[in-house]
This record gives structure tokens, C-alpha cells and sequence, in this order.
């Protein structure tokens, strides 16, 4: 007997026929053949009268013996279709935890925005969210590798309203993000405020900020230098005039567990999460000309398609929309759709930056009342723990941005740029030793360096929140709950964010933040 298998070739639609040939339905013909090899046995003595002669080959034959046969036969069989053209085989291993096929929304990034955006969705309705991350291990997410402050001392009303917001939100983060029967948060948030310098030529701008954070609400006030020493007498005052001061909801805390408790929770409400990353979309295009005979195609994502991490495997999932919260490669998911640099439409402008963490020690440095200071030279450190340790970093000149191809700390700049600052500023840090160090990436708008919260022009069907610059970690509580108001109840409801949208990226009008860290 013969049975055929038929594989379809996945490139050409050609199809393979293969013959295979399986075990004799009688097995006499084989037992034949098995005889010459086989020698007569000898009776036993404890055979009953008129027992029968048997054959053996020095051990007694299976019962079994064709049973296991055809089972071999059978996976020879199975192991040889497998591997045929267009039948999926790979000598990757194959992840089991695929994606649904199909779902509502689909969040791309699953750093703390994008899990903001997934417990917020599933917090004001009952739409099925699957949040797609490439590292659910998170070895090299911006959020983790953040120095997780939180201030409310911007220059924009919006950024003022976002960070007052998800400090309220982190303040009482046990009625928002508890789970029953789990352990509860703890932020480690520590109120010590942020402390800006700045000198006579930044004093006029410092005022007007200040003017602007206390009609939002902000509890901040201004020191003269004299009143900086009294109150902070480590701080050498030299080239200070003014100094901003938050009083509350400023300071810092862990990033991992604000991100760790929106992912718990967000799973805990029925969200969905898959490790993977997002290699294509399937799309339709609406094509029409504009009045000014400008031709115009709008895309409408039909499904997103997912590689499975170390495998070959691509799983399609089918959904109404797409949040892009894809952090510092934002980008690259615009461009798979045919949008940006050297396509059609203006290009997101956001696009990573490197930048460099480093923990230093010093035994005799600033005590318990050390807030988050931000030198006008723009270095900056903060009190990390109670044994003398400190987190200090600074942001490089445009000229001097650092290879963004990994994320290698150069500790030169630590020499060259932040130490210099350090001790000029706090001068027991003239003595200090450098403990550790790491890297993260910005999500950085090249345009204004403020984040992009809502659709996309030529994307019907994707939202935006991304290019936050920086500040995405202490704004995530509150980005989340606008773009689940926008998706949702079609508009935003508690803050507005519409200058925030991409309509300043098409007109090329930036909406600038001036306290960028």
C-alpha cells in the first residue's frame, strides 16, 4: 500500500507530490524473511505435553515488534513532510506563545507607556488589547534605564498638567494599580523635590516658567543665591542668580515597579501581552487628490505582523487599530507603512539618543535633604539610597550625541563633562568614586523635544504616543488615560492635548519645551 503526501510551495504555489510506502498489511511475507536468520529453540522441560516448537533468537520476540515498526515508519513519514517546501519546518525552535489571531488593539512597545495605554483602555471599556514587546526581559528599555524623576517644573501647560497628574496617580497607586491577593506597590517615591540653577542670562526664563507652573497649579518658589546657601549649605553659589524649587509631587522613584505594577494590573484586567516584534503590516490604501491637485493615500491597518523572538515564525493579528508606542524606533513602524524619510508624507521626527547614567559614591556628599538638582550647565544628580551613593548624569551637545548603534557608556564624558559639573557645584564631590553605569535611549523629537500624542495623517487607524523626550516615564499615568479618552470617547476629556498632535509636525511649527534635562 501507498499513501501520498502534498506540500505547497509558499513562494510559487507549486505543489510537491511524495510517495510514501508504508508497512505490509499481512505480515507473512516478512516473517519469511525474518526465518533464516532465526534458529530452532529447544522445548522446555516445563512445556505441556503437545507443546509447540518456537523460534528464537536468543531472547523471546516482542510481541510488539510490528507496533514499533510502524510507529518509526510513521514518524520517518511525519519528520519527511515536515521538512518539505512550504511546510513551515525550521531548525529554530517554534514559539508556543503566540499572539491571538485576532484582537481590538494592538499596542506596540511595552515599556510604561505602552502598558498605560493597555490598563487604561481596559480600565474605560471592555476592548481586547494585546501589547506586543521585542524584550519582555527589558534589558535595554528606556523606561528601566531612566533616572525615574518626576517634575511638574516645565515650561508648557501641558507638560506641567501631565507630570502634576501622574504624580497624583503615583501618590495613591495602590487604588489604581493593587491587584487582589498581591503584594502592594511600592514606588519608593521620594518627594524631594527638583532644584533648578540658573544664571543671570537663564534668570528672566526661570521667572517666566515659574510663572506658568504656579497657574497650573505647581507648588514650586524661587531662591535667590543667598537664600539657596541658607537653605542648601552644600551648594557652592557661585554664578547662580535664581533657583526654582519644587515643594511637593516632585522627586523620584523606582521605574521598574511603576512598570512592573501597570503590566500586573493590566494582565490582571484580561490584557493580553506577547513577546515578539513587529516586522510589517497588511493595509489598504485610500487614494484621493487633494484641491490643490495634490495626490493623497491614506493607509488603514488590517493586521500587524509579529516575528516570534529566536524563531522564523510570523503570526498575523488581525485588529481595528494600532497604538504606536514603540518609544525611540517609533519611526520604523511609519515606515512600514510607506511613511517618512524618502516616502510619502512628512517623517516622524523622533529617533533615539543615548544617554548616560552613572552612580557614584561619596561618603561626605549631600544628606537626606538632597533633592533632584539640575545645574545651569545642565548636569544634574540626585540622592540614590541612604549610604552615600548618588545617581549624576548630563545630556551632550547636539554636535557631541553619542553612537546610538549600542548602548556602551563612554566614561570620558564622565571626566570631560559631568564630574567637572559635579564639583564645581557640590564641592565634597571633588572626592568621589564611580560605582556603576549604564545607557538608555530618548525618545527624542528632533522638532520640538515634546511627546506626539494622537492619529497620524496618513495612518487612519494608528495612534501616536511617542517623542516625549525624556520624560515619558513621569508623564506615562496620564499620557495612557488621554490616549484611551481619544481612542475611545473620540476626543480628549480630562487634559487637553491637542497641541500635542501631529497637525505642528506637518506645519513645521514646534511647540518648544525649554526645560529639557
Amino acid at each position: 500500500m501507498s499513501a501520498r503526501g502534498v506540500s505547497a510551495c509558499s513562494s510559487c504555489g507549486a505543489s510537491l507530490t511524495v510517495r510514501f510506502f508504508s508497512a505490509p498489511a499481512a505480515p507473512a511475507d516478512m516473517w519469511r524473511s525474518l526465518q533464516p536468520k532465526l534458529r530452532p529453540a529447544a522445548r522446555s522441560p516445563a512445556a505441556p505435553p503437545g507443546g509447540r516448537r518456537g523460534l528464537s533468537t536468543g531472547t523471546p520476540l516482542r510481541s510488539g515488534f510490528f507496533k514499533d515498526l510502524e510507529a518509526q515508519l510513521s514518524s520517518m513519514r511525519r519528520k519527511a513532510v515536515e521538512a518539505l517546501p512550504g511546510s513551515g519546518w525550521s531548525p529554530l525552535p517554534v514559539d508556543s506563545a503566540l499572539p491571538p489571531e485576532n484582537t481590538d488593539i494592538v499596542v506596540v512597545g511595552g515599556g510604561v507607556v505602552g502598558w498605560s495605554v493597555a490598563y487604561w483602555l481596559r480600565k474605560k471599556s471592555r476592548v481586547r488589547v494585546l501589547v506586543v514587546e521585542r524584550d519582555l526581559t527589558y534589558s535595554r528599555a528606556s523606561t528601566v534605564l531612566s533616572a525615574g524623576g518626576i517634575r511638574q517644573q516645565f515650561s508648557l501647560p501641558e507638560n506641567i498638567h501631565l507630570s502634576l497628574a501622574s504624580a497624583h496617580f503615583l501618590k495613591d497607586i495602590n487604588s489604581h494599580l493593587g491587584v487582589l491577593d498581591q503584594d502592594p506597590v511600592d514606588l519608593q517615591f521620594n518627594q524631594g523635590g527638583y532644584l533648578f540653577l540658573a544664571n543671570e542670562k537663564q534668570a528672566p526664563v526661570m521667572e517666566e516658567n515659574y510663572t506658568a507652573q504656579r497657574a497650573a497649579g505647581a507648588q514650586v518658589c524661587l531662591l535667590s543665591a543667598a537664600q539657596l546657601k541658607q537653605r542648601f549649605p552644600w551648594i557652592s553659589t557661585e554664578g547662580v542668580a535664581l533657583a526654582s524649587y519644587g515643594l511637593e509631587n516632585e522627586g523620584w522613584f523606582d521605574p521598574w515597579t511603576l512598570l512592573s505594577a501597570f503590566r500586573r494590573k493590566a494582565l490582571s484586567m484580561g490584557v493580553q501581552q506577547c513577546s515578539g516584534e513587529v516586522t510589517g503590516f497588511n493595509y489598504s490604501i485610500n487614494a484621493w487628490t487633494s484641491e490643490d491637485g495634490e495626490p493623497i493615500r491614506v493607509r488603514r491597518i488590517r493586521s500587524v505582523q509579529v516575528q516570534m523572538p529566536s524563531s522564523l515564525q510570523k503570526q498575523p493579528v488581525e485588529c481595528t487599530l494600532v497604538v504606536n508606542a514603540a518609544g525611540a524606533f517609533s519611526a520604523r513602524l511609519l515606515e512600514m507603512l510607506g511613511v517618512g524619510a524618502g516616502m510619502e508624507g512628512v517623517p516622524l521626527p523622533v529617533e533615539p539618543r543615548k544617554r548616560f547614567v552613572f552612580v557614584v559614591h561619596c561618603p561626605d556628599g549631600p544628606g537626606l535633604d538632597s533633592p533632584f538638582l539640575i545645574d545651569q550647565s545642565g548636569v544634574y544628580f540626585r540622592r540614590e539610597g541612604l549610604g552615600g551613593s548618588y545617581i549624576a548624569g548630563a545630556s551632550p551637545e547636539e554636535a557631541d550625541e553619542p553612537d546610538v548603534r549600542d548602548l556602551e557608556v563612554d566614561h570620558r564624558f564622565f571626566e570631560d563633562r559631568v564630574w567637572p559639573g559635579l564639583a564645581a557645584r557640590v564641592p565634597a564631590f571633588e572626592k568621589l568614586k564611580v560605582t556603576s553605569s549604564w545607557a538608555g535611549f530618548y525618545d527624542y523629537n528632533t522638532l520640538d523635544q515634546n511627546g506626539i500624542v494622537g492619529l497620524h495623517p496618513l495612518a487612519a487607524n494608528m495612534y501616536l504616543a511617542t517623542g516625549f523626550s525624556g520624560h515619558g516615564l513621569q508623564q506615562a499615568p496620564a499620557v495612557g488615560r488621554a490616549v484611551a479618552e481619544l481612542v475611545l470617547d473620540g476626543g480628549f476629556r480630562t487634559l487637553d492635548l491637542r497641541r500635542f498632535g501631529f497637525t505642528r509636525i506637518l506645519q513645521q511649527k514646534p511647540l518648544m519645551e525649554r526645560n529639557i534635562v
